[in-house]
């Protein structure tokens, strides 16, 4: 790198000769080849002739060094970021700046003036709660006018450190005090994950169809497929599901059919290596989402092995896994026709996440031309239904413990509501899409009801979870079909009020930035202190206005949802939200030959004006360089086929025949004759 900037470089094996050879003045770099295991020894010998020679030196990670006391052994850090404690980088990169420095290993030395520090702080590109409560280490520090590294900060391309403007702001202050240099700039900057287009380069004709392409290829390159070879391994690592987390799968192994499932993806844990953990957990809604984009794929590049591997994994979730066993497939059971949750808690119903896989399973049938789980997606739907109250909501989760206590009767009489459409939109989306084949007027009432109620309580007492514009853009979908189902005026109000707000943060880019709710109404919040950072899930932002869009929670869904209330309305307004989005999206996906396993993904955040994988990591368990087979990639790459295809989700299924299976299900469900009743008993 030093030597595309022009410099004349003489490498030396050991950091003792690179001193005795150096000339008067002359800058020397000590860099930390063994990291994270500390190697080089400065003596007291060698600092004579540094100072004898008056040698700009900077040092990194030494095992010993005069003057400071240097522990045996490294800390290893996680969730800590670097903070900048002085004034000496300027205006660009001001104090309280943050650093990305991932799965740092640092000597925890002590002084009284460092330059950097590295502390457990919560912000986006400042530590807003200031440095004074929390434990820091010291990174950068100036002694006996020696640079003295505690880690290897030469590892920022390897390592994936960010963001590079504040890195080069860094290395030109280390290469401007050892040069003499002043002010020194980098033409260039490496990188070895980046995103697959520039923000104005032209696309190719072609890059929505490579995008599909190089999405799903994805799922291979990770070898997400569970092999029977490897099978164990997953177990290991998935555990009792608390914490399925685990090192990469070695590309060696043989990638599965489908028929053993998928893993989830990546976690947001960088290793100083550059690779990243990985998440072993099968869930339901990722299986059935995968479903839909491999046959999405599948149909639009004409490749069979796609579409085989997406019925495999439909037919693990219903006939060859714990997912609809159990209690979940006895007739008599009031949990019969749930999805379960993952394979390690299938007792637990998340009514968004069997809306996820059921509309999964529904987009890859019509796309393989099958019926074959007609029967099941119509189960699943009504499973969920008879547990909804009253008014139309069920609750953001329910276990299968209390439905065989309470019986699915004590859920249909509730009076909960619950304003939240992260939780309960997407199952009314299904409930509409039943009811336009069934014409069973108890799923358009129930969803209409819900849907006034909603809306009359936005936005102040609506209940946000990582933030309101994953709120708006889960709400969108089941309003755009209310819309199909019975277009009144008061129903597309509704759909463009949402849209419109939704909207109002999307950038020239496309990318739709992030913004956090009525703060007494969010369940996962900014963190309100540096000791909350990384406790529990998060947004990506801090405050609202930070440029940051969400792959996981919002630009997905919005994506999908926008194209199906473009098709409903036929407004030009919502189509060009969509066309810019999908070029967004397209241009955003990972680019990287280094890491195989990355190529053809979208993590879930992205700073749009750096135009860099960017933003706070403070979420758990789904932080900003997390990727998801389900949730991020598959809506994406599906939705990336429907607009290629100029076609909407609804009519897509149009077609389907599940009506046929209607009236056995709600008499099953329900009691005899409930089928041909107004309402279902109460």
């Amino acid at each position: 790198m030093l030597q595309a900037e022009g410099f004349v470089i003489k490498q030396y094996h050991n950091a003792e000769k690179a001193i005795g050879e150096a000339e008067e003045g002359m800058p020397v770099l000590i860099m930390a080849d063994n990291y994270p295991q500390p190697s080089t020894t400065v003596t007291d010998e060698m600092m004579q002739h540094v100072k004898k020679k008056n040698l700009k030196m900077y040092v990194e990670y030494p095992s010993s060094f005069p003057g400071l006391h240097i522990p045996n052994k490294p800390l290893s850090t996680r969730l800590e970021r670097g903070v900048v404690s002085s004034s000496v980088f300027g205006e660009t990169l001001k104090r309280l700046s943050i650093l990305g420095i991932n799965d740092c290993y640092v000597l925890p030395v002590k002084t009284d003036t460092p330059l950097i520090v590295l502390a457990k702080v919560a912000g986006l590109d400042k530590a807003e709660y200031g440095i004074n409560d929390v434990d820091k280490y010291p990174l950068l520090l100036e002694k006996n006018n020696v640079l003295i590294a505690t880690t290897k900060l030469s590892n920022f391309a390897t390592g994936r450190y960010g963001p590079a403007d504040a890195w080069k702001g860094v290395w030109s202050y280390i290469l401007s005090k050892t040069t003499g240099r002043r002010n020194f700039k980098f033409a260039s900057w490496p990188s070895y994950v980046t995103p697959m287009y520039g923000k104005t380069e032209t696309l190719p004709s072609d890059a929505k169809a490579q995008s599909v392409k190089r999405g799903v290829e994805w799922f291979f390159n990770g070898r997400f497929f569970v092999h029977a070879q490897w099978k164990d391994l997953w177990l290991k690592y998935q555990g009792d599901g608390t914490n399925p987390f685990g090192p990469p799968l070695d590309q060696s192994l043989p990638n599965g059919d489908g028929s053993h499932g998928l893993l989830e993806g990546h976690a947001s844990r960088i290793y100083h290596d550059g690779s990243q953990q990985y998440r072993y957990w099968l869930r339901a809604d990722v299986q059935g989402e995968a479903a839909y984009a491999l046959a999405a794929a599948g149909n639009l590049l004409r490749n069979n092995e796609y579409q085989d591997r997406a019925a495999k994994l439909i037919d693990y979730v219903f006939n060859n896994s714990n997912l609809r066993a159990e209690e979940r497939n006895e007739k008599k059971s009031p949990s019969y026709g749930f999805i379960g949750w993952s394979v390690t808690h299938p007792y637990v119903y998340y009514g968004d996440d069997n809306a996820r896989a059921i509309l999964g399973v529904l987009g890859a049938s019509a796309y393989i031309h099958t019926d074959k789980w007609n029967q099941q997606i119509v189960e699943a739907i009504m499973a969920n239904f008879r547990t909804t109250g009253k008014f139309g909501f069920r609750g953001n989760r329910q276990e299968d413990k209390d439905l065989q206590k309470l019986g699915w009767k004590h859920y249909w009489q509730r009076d909960v509501v619950n304003p939240a459409p992260h939780y309960e939109s997407w199952m009314w989306a299904c409930y509409l899409w039943l009811y336009d084949k069934t014409k069973y007027r108890p799923l358009l009432e129930k969803v209409k009801n819900a849907i006034r109620m909603t809306m009359e309580r936005y936005p102040d007492q609506w209940l946000w979870t990582n933030g309101i514009q994953q709120e708006r853009a889960r709400m969108t979908l089941p309003l755009a079909w209310l819309v199909r189902v019975e277009d009144t005026e008061e129903h597309r109000r509704w759909l463009d009020m949402i849209v419109t707000k939704l909207l109002e943060n999307q950038v020239a880019s496309g990318a739709i930035r992030e913004e956090l709710g009525a703060g007494d109404k969010g369940r996962y919040g900014r963190p309100r202190s540096n000791q909350e950072y990384g406790l529990h899930e998060a947004p990506l932002i801090f405050e609202n206005g930070d440029p940051i869009a969400d792959m996981l929670y919002t630009s997905n869904f919005a994506f999908f949802s926008l194209n199906e209330a473009a098709h409903a309305t036929g407004n030009p307004a919502y189509k060009q939200a969509v066309e810019k989005l999908s070029d967004f999206l397209t241009r955003i996906q990972v680019k990287s030959e280094k890491y195989n396993d990355l190529d053809g993904a979208w993590f879930r955040a992205f700073e749009y004006e750096r135009w860099e994988y960017w933003a706070s990591n403070a979420d758990v368990g789904w932080g900003a360089w997390s990727t998801l087979t389900g949730w991020t990639q598959s809506w994406i790459v599906a939705t990336q086929v429907l607009t290629a295809q100029q076609q909407s989700y609804w009519d897509l299924t149009k077609k389907s025949a599940a009506s046929a299976h209607m009236a056995s299900v709600v008499d099953l469900m329900f009691g005899p004759g409930s089928s041909t009743k107004t309402l279902p008993a109460e």
